[in-house]
């Protein structure tokens, strides 16, 4: 009899963290109560790179009359089409919820290396109780190794005073010319990115003749903006000024922010590289259903 009672137990058990995956992987956004305490699930997966200590929100609320203290642990599944298959289980800390209040915290949690896009579920458990599942997309860390094939045979032009875009060049090991030491109309590659700058002030005097000059030779140029001050004009995100056959595609900051952690910003820069060397016609969005 006792083993049937464990076997039925275990059986509830992994229906319901499957269950948990199936509405998180169907980009619903559960909310599961233990005791007084909920998990609370943002609809949007959360971007992070394959690697140790990969910070993971999550946010916690407490609806009843009594503080809530306990030990939370993870489990976390790495995904496919028709499968998740538990990864790893660990504990993560102690967490105290006063009645009525919501805490924001944040998770070191390790994922594997993967050679594409990868769908994980994070599972938060207090004892043996799921209280949700947050879902994770792990990426790549040489996202950026596509710029190489990008630029050609030649180097790619890089003016970057604030230094977040060459060690990850280095670290890939793709050639770069430092646009900050030479001339910008002397460069004779075929792709440059400009910026991030800090402020306006970083920008040299007479940055956007020059780059107007490079462009017409031919180079396409991804020229990344400061952030935008107090009163100043309202402008796009993104958007390109063609040449001959390129462009240079004029980005807002918060589109490429944080570099080294962001895959999102890695994948943006990605993109606007392509487009700068292919220039598009803006086009209406596609309003059409989709499957």
């Amino acid at each position: 009899m006792a083993s049937f009672l464990n076997g039925v137990a275990l059986t509830r058990r992994v229906s319901s963290s499957l269950s948990l995956i199936f509405f998180a992987l169907a980009g619903a956004a559960p909310i599961v109560a233990y005791g007084q305490l909920e998990l609370i699930t943002n609809r949007e997966a959360q971007c992070v790179f394959a690697g140790d200590a990969r910070n993971v929100s999550v946010t916690f609320h407490n609806p009843g009359g009594k503080d809530f203290a306990g030990e939370i642990r993870t489990r976390i599944f790495q995904t496919s089409s028709a499968t998740a298959v538990v990864h790893s289980e660990n504990p993560w800390r102690l967490i105290q919820v006063p009645a009525g209040e919501t805490v924001l915290a944040s998770a070191p949690l390790d994922f594997p290396a993967v050679k594409a896009k990868t769908k994980f579920i994070v599972e938060w458990l207090a004892d043996t109780n799921i209280l949700g599942v947050t879902l994770v997309l792990v990426y790549p860390t040489n996202l950026l190794a596509e710029l190489k094939p990008l630029a050609g045979d030649e180097a790619l032009g890089v003016f970057d005073p604030q230094n977040q875009l060459k060690p990850l060049l280095k670290s890939l090991k793709i050639d770069l010319v430092n646009l900050e030491d030479s001339n910008l109309e002397n460069f004779s590659g075929k792709l440059a990115v400009i910026g991030p700058f800090p402020s306006k002030a970083q920008m040299r005097d007479g940055l956007a003749n020059q780059i107007k000059t490079l462009a017409k030779t031919g180079v396409a140029i991804v020229w990344i903006q400061p952030p935008r001050v107090l009163d100043e004009k309202l402008r796009p995100s993104f958007y390109s000024v063609s040449e001959v056959t390129n462009a240079v595609v004029v980005v807002q900051p918060d589109l490429v922010s944080d570099l080294a952690d962001n895959p999102q910003s890695q994948l943006n820069l990605i993109y606007f590289c392509k487009l700068a060397l292919n220039p598009q016609t803006p086009a209406l969005p596609n309003l059409s259903s989709q499957p």
